[in-house]
């Protein structure tokens, strides 16, 4: 007797269920790395349009976290889909390589005795230790997945890219941006060096808040000189350094009695200062502007020496007195203000942050040390009119974690105010992304000050600036070019091994020096101009890439560092900014929305996680995420990402093993030959391949991620697979109804592939490999398809649109009887269904409804006939009932015409057909 199994075309494929990632990812990393894939993928791409996300360098220091994985995974997805959309879009991954972070790994380490070396010695224990940290996260990096030169990456301690950070340098010096100024600017005690904004973060920090009566000495017939100004600081160890007191020109500033004294405050804060000094029954005797105060003198509460009183729009209402104690050598507007008056930078605290004797009384001490002692002496002389203690936001060290201070020293700055013009007008000609970030950086660039270029550091490219005899510096278009190819040639350790007469070019004369003695620089750059210079050491040095770049995509603490100094040494070298696009991204925070934390123990690594699930589970969770805010991860988040993988990769597999035998070659139907339904189906497919190149060229993952998974779900897997199955296992081989759906799913699954090839690199691949009449090695090799013009009437798009909602209701109506009536399977049932017109009119046109609902049978009248059994819907009225008949033993379907053909009794009609036409 015939076993009906075997003439059943069930699907077959060699694909595997389980995607088993985290063994199969690494064996198919290797292939691509043998087969030399990035290769054949620029090969392939040569002479088309140059696309360029260019890398910003993350820093050589310990594993990879998942801030790392988020954003070199966004990359990937856009140099990815580039490649495959009609570019050539080569990925130079990059590091950053100097600072200060790498030398305290290696004294804190133990590694590195410094005392014991020279500068030279233990700069190449940094370089040694920096390519070990480099080595480690290339392997991390390319085991998410993320194709690029990982071979040639560029790296900020390369000898060519130091030599074109040289001329960086001095192109910039050439047209005056570059000078020597002692100036405040952000000291950082704790690493004994000076800091850019960009490597400031605040913290809260507890400190003391005191108000500080100044005697009046000199009232320019404008006081009678019995007054006394009234200052506000919560840095008591800068009085010491006070020259001043700035009012605003156009406030009203009272002279108030209290208690026998006469002290000046704005008027405009003295109810505050009513209540916080505990002012009552005073008397305000006169209301002078600040403008008339100018050029008054108080004197310094315990030294003997004047503090004058001048006028800046600095002075604001916010807080304090509106009398602001002004130390130029400990703040900005001081510092400002100070030189418009002429007093001294006086900054009586050294590199450590210990008072020195230029505080007499107080030197020795520690800054934060000396509040207290200083304050005490406010006290004694009587100058303390009230002490207490705040809590407020704080500007700290990024890396060290501790309060910083200003601190004028002579340092090496650019002069952003020669050109910050240039700079708002590229901000305004770039695309941002989000849109937010062109304001965040325009303010940024309109506020800042000049940028401190200088570090006292050991680790890092060296300031090409000789000095003569008169401690002139030196800076000329023959040195710079000279010691940018000695460092092309030996690397930039040569500055600290060599005379500083074998870095000069031979000969060299100079106004400076008419002995011939030179000295040299010996502070290094600040790690921002490293990293800031690539756009020249990279973009401009290889001859696979261009300048501007088409991207810069980072995180959205960018603004402040790698995207602010790109564009000011770009701007200053070239007059415009480095990238054409700024694309910004959130930080990874925990399920909670926590920061992530080791105390905490709410860290989520990505080794971790590519051991556990794959790193395709991580590529899918970062498409699934809105990452242009802050993102969300745990292990719960990423195995709902995984329950979404498995949904798709079955997806994939069931199509695979419904076109085991399909040859597209010979097999594929004409879309003009196709049933109504495989039809809509392409049209679907075309219009899910628009929406998806639409999301993919916003940048738009989140929205990849939601249509694809949607498709599968909807579309694909609760209906047109269910409903194609009784064709596909029943039908004969080359029937043109199956062919026609092997077609629609033979499409779907190519256009799929490639689709989400950028996101699913590893899973694509696999699922390539194994459809039939493939012959590109890999879906890598492709393009992404391209949308397709269907001629096809509306009318049938919103017919079979309207066909899914109807039989949602027939759905709901079996589920129903499954429960009531105890029909097990669908096939068990017989519909009736009842319609108005319209429906009736759609349903009736259809052949065979029965198995687009997969019941035995399915019958269609007006709603006006429905018995009162009948259940109503959204759209139709429905009675479920056991279908009347037998099972046929090959299909399942229940008939009264079983058992017609005497060698095959448990058949159906259409299955006695097939089988005695194609088995027998």
């Amino acid at each position: 007797m015939m076993d009906y199994k075997d003439t059943l075309l069930m699907p077959k494929t060699d694909f595997p269920m389980r995607g088993n990632l985290p063994n199969r990812e690494p064996q198919m990393q290797e292939d691509w790395d043998s087969n030399k894939l990035y290769e054949k993928v620029q090969k392939r791409t040569e002479g088309r349009p140059l696309f360029i996300l260019h890398d910003g360098p993350p820093y050589a220091n310990g594993d990879i976290h998942m801030g790392h994985a988020l954003n070199k995974i966004l990359k990937d997805f856009i140099v990815r889909y580039k490649s495959m959309t009609g570019f050539h879009a080569p990925y130079v991954p990059g590091w950053d390589t100097h600072g200060l972070p790498i030398e305290t790994a290696l004294t804190k380490k133990g590694k590195v005795d410094r005392k014991k070396l020279t500068i030279a010695e233990f700069r190449e224990k940094c370089e040694e230790y920096a390519l070990k940290q480099i080595d480690n996260q290339r392997e991390q990096f390319k085991r998410l997945g993320v194709r690029g030169d990982w071979e040639n990456p560029y790296v900020t301690l390369d000898h060519g890219y130091e030599a074109q950070q040289i001329k960086v340098f001095g192109e910039m010096a050439k047209k005056g941006y570059i000078y020597k100024g002692k100036k405040p600017v952000y000291w950082s005690p704790s690493s004994e060096s000076a800091l850019a904004e960009a490597e400031i973060e605040y913290h809260d920090k507890r400190s003391p808040s005191i108000y500080v009566a100044f005697d009046v000495v000199d009232g320019k017939d404008v006081l009678d000189g019995d007054e006394k100004y009234v200052i506000w600081t919560t840095t008591p160890w800068t009085i010491p350094a006070n020259l001043g007191i700035s009012v605003h020109p156009d406030l009203d500033y009272v002279v108030v009695k209290v208690d026998g004294n006469k002290f000046i405050v704005a008027q405009g804060l003295l109810e505050q200062l009513e209540t916080e000094l505990e002012w009552q029954d005073y008397e305000i005797l006169k209301t002078v502007k600040g403008i008339k105060l100018e050029n008054t003198v108080a004197k310094h509460p315990f030294y003997d020496r004047s503090s004058l009183v001048m006028v800046g729009e600095h002075v604001t209402l916010e807080a304090g007195t509106g009398c602001v104690h002004t130390a130029p050598g400990h703040g900005e507007d001081d510092f400002i203000v100070g030189q418009k008056y002429g007093l001294d930078v006086l900054c009586p605290v050294d590199d450590k942050g210990v008072m020195t004797e230029e505080a007499p009384m107080f030197e020795g001490l520690f800054y934060d040390e000396a509040n207290k002692p200083i304050t005490e002496k406010l006290k004694e002389v009587g100058a303390l009119l009230h002490l207490s203690f705040m809590t407020h936001s704080y500007p700290h060290d990024w890396r060290t974690k501790k309060p910083v201070m200003y601190r004028a020293t002579a340092q090496w700055f650019a002069s952003i105010k020669d050109f910050r013009e240039d700079l708002l007008k590229e901000i305004n000609e770039v695309n941002w992304v989000p849109h937010w970030g062109e304001t965040r950086l325009y303010n940024m660039v309109r506020d800042r000050g000049d940028w401190c270029i200088s570090r006292q550091r050991a680790w890092g490219v060296p300031i090409p600036v000789f000095y003569g005899e008169n401690n002139e510096p030196i800076i000329t278009d023959e040195t710079i070019e000279h010691v940018s190819n000695l460092f092309r040639k030996h690397g930039s350790n040569i500055w600290f091994e060599w005379d500083t007469i074998d870095l000069l070019p031979e000969g060299f004369k100079s106004e400076h020096s008419p002995n011939g003695t030179f000295t040299k620089e010996t502070d290094i750059m600040d790690v921002w101009f490293d990293s800031g210079s690539s756009h020249q050491s990279v973009l401009e040095e290889r001859a696979e890439l261009q300048r501007p770049a088409d991207m810069y995509l980072e995180g959205s603490d960018q603004y402040r560092g790698w995207f602010n100094s790109s564009l000011s040494t770009a701007v200053a070298v070239t007059g415009k900014a480095p990238y054409k696009t700024v694309l910004s991204h959130g930080f990874t925070l925990d399920g909670e929305g926590r920061k992530m934390s080791k105390s905490v123990g709410n860290v989520v690594v990505p080794d971790k996680v590519m051991k556990q699930l794959g790193a395709d589970i991580l590529r899918l969770w970062v498409s699934s995420v809105d990452y242009q805010a802050d993102v969300r991860v745990s292990d719960n988040i990423l195995k709902q990402v995984a329950e979404v993988y498995r949904k798709i990769r079955n997806t994939f597999r069931f199509m695979l093993g419904n076109i085991h035998d399909f040859n597209p070659e010979t097999d594929k139907v004409n879309f003009e030959d196709m049933s109504e339904l495989d039809q809509y189906m392409i049209v679907k497919l075309n219009q899910l391949v628009k929406d998806v190149r639409n999301s993919y060229e916003e940048f738009q993952f989140g929205s990849v991620y939601n249509k694809v998974h949607n498709f599968c779900t909807i579309e694909l897997s609760s209906f047109y697979m269910d409903l194609a199955k009784d064709t596909l296992y029943i039908q004969h081989a080359s029937h043109p109804d199956r062919r026609g759906i092997q077609t629609v799913m033979y499409e779907t699954l190519v256009a799929l592939t490639k689709l989400m090839s950028p996101i699913l690199s590893h899973t694509t691949d696999e699922v390539w490999k194994h459809i039939p009449g493939v012959t590109t090695e890999s879906v890598q090799l492709t393009d992404i398809p391209e949308v397709k013009e269907y001629h096809v009437s509306d009318h049938l798009v919103e017919k079979w649109d309207h066909f899914m909602e109807l039989r949602d209701d027939v759905l709901k109506a079996l589920e129903e009887a499954r429960n009531e009536k105890g029909i097990k399977k669908s096939l068990e049932a017989a519909l009736a269904i009842y319609a108005d017109e319209k429906d009736q009119e759609l349903l009736a046109n259809i052949p065979s409804l029965n198995k687009l609902f997969i019941t035995s049978t399915a019958t269609v009248s007006q709603k006006s006939d429905a018995p009162s059994e009948a259940k109503e819907y959204n759209y139709l009225k429905i009675v479920v009932d056991f279908a009347e008949g037998e099972k046929c033993e090959r299909c399942w379907v229940v008939t009264p015409s079983r058992g017609k053909h005497e060698d095959h009794p448990g058949l159906c009609d259409s299955c006695t057909d097939i089988v005695l036409n194609h088995y027998t």
